[in-house]
């Protein structure tokens, strides 16, 4: 019998086309468009020998400058997200790669990335030669360099507190490491990836504006986007265009959001196991479209169907109860313990021998106090920060509606690129006789400062509300409410947040202690402001030389204060994590 049954799905030819699909094909259509456009762009010749392409104050070029950012953007996002997941799962399921990759993935978010940026740009401009291809790779590699490892730090924090019951359920269904990882893992960990992935693109915004415009020594590299826009704004003080590339990238910011990360922070809120209240709302429109449009939710249905039996795929091992291979295990541990020692030692020599070779024992030590002063500014911002929102957060926090729109107005206040406002910090500088060194400092944490009340906002949404209803019943009020009941119960996601943003202001102060407005440049005493004018100066070894303290400093803060303090809180107050 021909034609279809009853119980056989609708083919595709079958739907009748729905406005919302001639709406999703036009902007398919155009996308399409443009993004070839980016694409000649890109395998063009250089504008010059200087530079890579030339820049012009037109408002007529900021939507093209708008898109070329955006591809950059999604671009390095892209890249993060596949890397980001193999360092997640390679640092969880196997032991002896958790004892490398676990400890590496603190020293490799403390590598500054304008300092990445130093040699990457050289390494991609001389493998693609003749062409804007070089240029354009070096960008979109800082940028994946800016969001991966944050990315990587929400995945690796999500799958170490996957529940006891879902692994013996795996394990009791034999499922093999693919079948596992696409069928328990990442569906139990989306929620914490989506907002990872939303959280890493304030630092891709933040990289925006140096990544297109890059000088190192002789090498001088400009490409088309808006961080170029606004870097060639601010070198001639037009503050006309300043203002115009703000607007236009908040534009490029809401549109991102609502057509992008809020449809997917509503889909991943139905992957959420726990009890706390979304902080999403109502269905973006985006997403209501798209259910709405026949032929665009049957090509979603069918790829859904593709990744479903992708996931079912018997790749890799099943989990097994061999004595013989947990013995063998352990030998390949004790082997990589000491492989890493023996890595650790060699390296420690070389950094030692270069060291003496290039640097006398005064510089190194006048790199070291330089540090000092950027890791005082460093806590006292984080410091003036947290005092600043952990109220504000847990008022939020305790609103589910405010909360709402809290985490909006925030996400896009926290992917909108601080360093925009940092000329209007040196007009006031130059203008008023003020101390740089004082001055300069608010801008570490202009960006740093929404992983902290997100992280607030979010822990106060985890708090017991039979604590809250206690509390309330017993007339536990003023100072004793926030020692005995709210602090206690934050504790873990503030030093969360806090661990967090301190890697997101080192990474600023490379700008922050260096600021310009036309000709006019202010500077900080600080390592941020000596890495960035090794930079400008194409001073390799002194840009390594910064590079390697600054990440001494951040690990060494990381390991002695932030995870030894957020430890001890969810160990004490076990109740609330």
């Amino acid at each position: 019998m021909s034609g279809r049954t009853a119980a056989s799905p609708p083919r595709l030819l079958d739907r009748r086309p729905h406005p919302a699909d001639l709406v999703a094909i036009l902007c398919a259509l155009g996308l399409v468009v443009l993004l070839a456009d980016v694409v000649r762009n890109v395998l063009a010749p250089p504008a010059g020998e200087a530079s890579v392409a030339t820049i012009t104050l037109a408002p007529s070029t900021l939507p093209y400058d708008a898109l070329c950012t955006t591809a950059r953007l999604l671009a390095g996002l892209a890249l993060a997200l596949p890397v980001a997941l193999l360092y997640g799962v390679l640092a969880v399921r196997s032991r002896t790669a958790g004892l490398i990759l676990v400890p590496a993935l603190d020293v490799l978010q403390s590598v500054p990335i304008l300092g990445y940026l130093t040699f990457s740009v050289v390494v991609f401009m001389g493998l693609f030669p003749g062409t804007m291809a070089g240029g354009e790779l070096a960008a979109i590699a800082a940028i994946c360099a800016a969001q991966v490892w944050t990315i990587a730090f929400g995945f690796h924090r999500a799958l170490t507190a996957l529940p006891t019951d879902l692994g013996e359920v795996a394990r009791g269904l034999r499922l093999t490491s693919w079948q596992r990882f696409w069928r328990v893992e990442l569906p139990y960990c989306v929620p914490s990836l989506t907002w990872s992935a939303v959280s890493a693109l304030s630092g891709g915004w933040f990289m925006v504006v140096y990544a297109e415009t890059i000088t190192v020594g002789g090498t001088h590299v400009v490409l088309p986007g808006l961080g170029s826009y606004v870097a060639e704004a601010i070198a001639r003080s037009d503050l006309r265009a300043v203002v115009a590339a703000i607007a236009v990238m908040a534009a490029v910011l809401v549109a991102c959001d609502q057509i992008l990360f809020r449809p997917l922070l509503s889909w991943s809120e139905r992957y959420r196991t726990d009890q706390r209240i979304g902080l999403v709302g109502r269905e973006p429109w985006a997403l209501a479209l798209v259910r709405r449009a026949p032929l665009v939710r049957s090509v979603v249905s069918a790829n859904s169907r593709m990744m479903t039996r992708l996931a079912r795929l018997p790749i890799g091992a099943r989990p097994t109860l061999d004595p013989g291979e947990r013995q063998a295990n352990t030998a390949a541990r004790r082997v990589a313990m000491i492989v890493l020692a023996a890595g650790g030692l060699l390296a420690l020599a070389r950094l030692t021998l270069y060291g003496r070779t290039h640097f006398s024992l005064a510089d190194i030590g006048a790199v070291l106090v330089l540090g000092g002063f950027t890791l005082l500014r460093v806590l006292a911002m984080l410091g003036l920060a947290t005092l600043v929102w952990v109220p504000v957060g847990v008022w939020i926090g305790l609103r589910p509606s405010w909360a709402v729109r809290a985490r909006r107005i925030g996400q896009l206040l926290a992917a909108f690129p601080a360093n925009l406002f940092y000329p209007l910090f040196v007009a006031a500088i130059v203008t008023f006789d003020l101390t740089p060194d004082l001055w300069l400092t608010p801008l570490i944490v202009l960006g740093a400062q929404w992983y902290i009340l997100f992280s607030v906002i979010d822990g106060t949404s985890g708090i017991p509300r039979e604590a809250l209803e206690v509390a309330r019943l017993y007339r536990v009020r003023g100072l004793r409410w926030w020692t005995r009941i709210v602090l206690p119960a934050i504790a873990p996601s503030v030093l969360g947040g806090a661990l967090m943003a301190s890697g997101v202001a080192w990474n600023a102060a490379i700008a922050a202690e260096v600021a310009r407005w036309g000709d006019t440049s202010v500077h900080a005493h600080g390592l941020g402001a000596y890495i960035a004018v090794a930079t400008r100066q194409g001073a390799f070894n002194h840009v390594g030389l910064g590079m390697v303290v600054m990440a001494a400093y951040v690990v060494g803060l990381n390991r002695l204060v932030w995870h030894p303090a957020r430890a001890f809180a969810e160990r004490r107050y076990t109740l609330y994590s």
